[in-house]
């Protein structure tokens, strides 16, 4: 296995994405998550430093100056999300593979700056309807942030030729599978 890989996940929300990657690092233990920074709240249970490094708009702002991002993008007015260039750093200083959860435009944006290094995956949702459902289920968000997704997934979903691969997450075991096989294959390039 040649160093210095990552792989790169990106969906529209609600695509299942955040439940391939998990399975992802249980299945591969030479893969870490890379944690993303952002300028939104934490939701839930989710804690600074493992699902996400929380900064003010003001602190991503003065990083953005210091050149700490990889790539950096503002999803929404003040809503900011970047890869740390230290993150990534530190990932392969362990000799391990980085893992991403992004955005499609990140995830784009990643892919021209890797390219041969990094295997792009896009997943995307079975159909808009099935990604509003999940949306609905998740009960994280109101009925007007769950609209403004599914526009965004709409427009999101026209970056997938970008991706060196699509698996549509219509049955979990079935894109699991296609994952495992892909993976594999990646890593012992």
């Amino acid at each position: 296995m040649s160093s210095n890989k990552v792989i790169i996940f990106s969906a529209p929300s609600g695509s299942g994405k955040t439940t391939l990657v998990k399975y992802c690092l249980k299945e591969f233990p030479q893969l870490k998550f890379s944690v993303s920074a952002t300028t939104r709240k934490p939701r839930g249970e989710e804690k600074h430093g493992k699902d996400y490094f929380f900064f003010s708009v003001e602190d991503f702002k003065n990083k953005i100056k210091n050149h700490e991002f990889i790539e950096y993008e503002e999803v929404y007015p003040d809503k900011f999300y970047g890869t740390l260039k230290a993150e990534v750093d530190k990932i392969w200083a362990n000799r391990q593979v980085v893992i991403f959860d992004v955005d499609v435009v990140g995830g784009k944006n990643l892919k021209s700056i890797f390219k041969n290094q990094a295997l792009s995956i896009f997943i995307a949702p079975p159909s808009i309807e099935e990604l509003e459902n999940r949306l609905i289920k998740r009960k994280t968000e109101d009925e007007k942030s769950i609209q403004m997704r599914v526009e965004k997934a709409e427009k999101e979903l026209e970056y997938a030729k970008f991706f060196d691969k699509v698996i549509v997450n219509d049955d979990l075991e079935v894109a699991q599978k296609e994952l495992h096989q892909l993976i594999s294959e990646f890593l012992n390039q």
